[in-house]
């Protein structure tokens, strides 16, 4: 029997939490995909372990696993393979199997056009977008190839709509921060400044962003500055999570990361210690190197 695992980061907000159920169910069809379960990596129950138990103990031969995470970071290139190849170790009579997670894909940026037009309707108008930068916000990473994935973003985001500027901060862990990049928008000259933030679900760090923009706007008085929603419930986002269940399910998911030198590399670390500890953070671990992890990493 087959069964589908998702993984959310998890938050101390319970309802970012929430969100992330609600998303799984307004997102699978259970005719297509009956056997279903949602775990997270930190601060909400089940963790991991408990999510690949709950799987076999209704039957599993094979779990799909497959992360709700934007960026390939410590979490999706080490910690959940990590809690992978314990459960193998528990299993092996189960098959396994990892999808990749969100990384850089063209509906991103769709979706973050609707999220900026239903701030700022006129947006299309020529002077208006002259005079606006836009700031793309994520959470950051001791890694660098998931903070340079943020910059990708933000050059495509450029590329097709020639704003001002298109600017990139981060919540946490690296630079520049949110106020930096608040700076910078307002010193390149712009008029109107809109915040998008590169989050899937609400959370601790969306509250924070939101009183911090609010507090700058307060504060620059002579532009405009705008926030708007997080990526959140928005159709392309159930598309790219069917479309990377439909890569591992079908095996078309390229690279398997049981060999690569890096993940034995990291295993020599202090990821082992980690793999019963729900409250894994990803600013402990940097998994950083010239070897892009943007690809799956399936076991099975």
């Amino acid at each position: 029997m087959k069964f589908i695992l998702f993984v959310g980061h998890g938050s101390r907000d319970m309802a970012g939490n929430k969100e992330i159920l609600k998303f799984v169910q307004k997102t699978i069809d259970t005719n297509i995909y009956p056997n279903t379960e949602v775990c997270f990596l930190e601060f909400c129950d089940p963790d991991v372990t408990a999510g690949v138990e709950n799987c076999i103990s209704k039957g599993a031969t094979h779990v799909y696993v497959i992360p709700i995470i934007l960026f390939p970071a410590g979490h999706s290139k080490i910690h959940i393979p990590a809690f992978i190849d314990a459960a193998k170790k528990r299993h092996p009579q189960v098959g396994f199997s990892y999808a990749r997670p969100i990384d850089v894909d063209t509906r991103l940026i769709n979706i973050l056009e609707d999220r900026l037009v239903a701030v700022q309707p006129e947006i299309a108008n020529e002077t208006v977008k002259e005079e606006t930068a836009i700031l793309i916000v994520g959470r950051g990473s001791s890694d660098p190839d998931a903070n340079s994935t943020l910059s990708r973003i933000a050059r495509l985001f450029w590329e097709k709509h020639r704003f001002l500027s298109v600017e990139i901060a981060f919540m946490g862990i690296t630079e520049p921060t949110l106020e930096n990049g608040l700076e910078r928008c307002r010193r390149l000259g712009a008029k109107n400044i809109i915040v998008l933030p590169y989050f899937l679900f609400t959370g601790i760090l969306i509250e924070r962003m939101k009183k911090m923009v609010a507090e700058y706007a307060e504060e620059q008085k002579e532009i405009g500055v705008l926030m708007s929603d997080y990526m959140g419930f928005h159709p392309l986002l159930g598309d790219i999570i069917l479309h990377r269940i439909s890569e591992v399910t079908e095996e078309s998911v390229n690279m398997n990361c049981d060999v690569c030198k890096y993940r034995v590399e990291a295993d020599t670390g202090d990821v082992i210690h980690h793999y019963g500890n729900p409250q894994i953070h990803d600013h402990g671990h940097s998994h950083s190197h010239g070897h892009s992890h943007s690809h799956s990493h399936e076991h099975g």
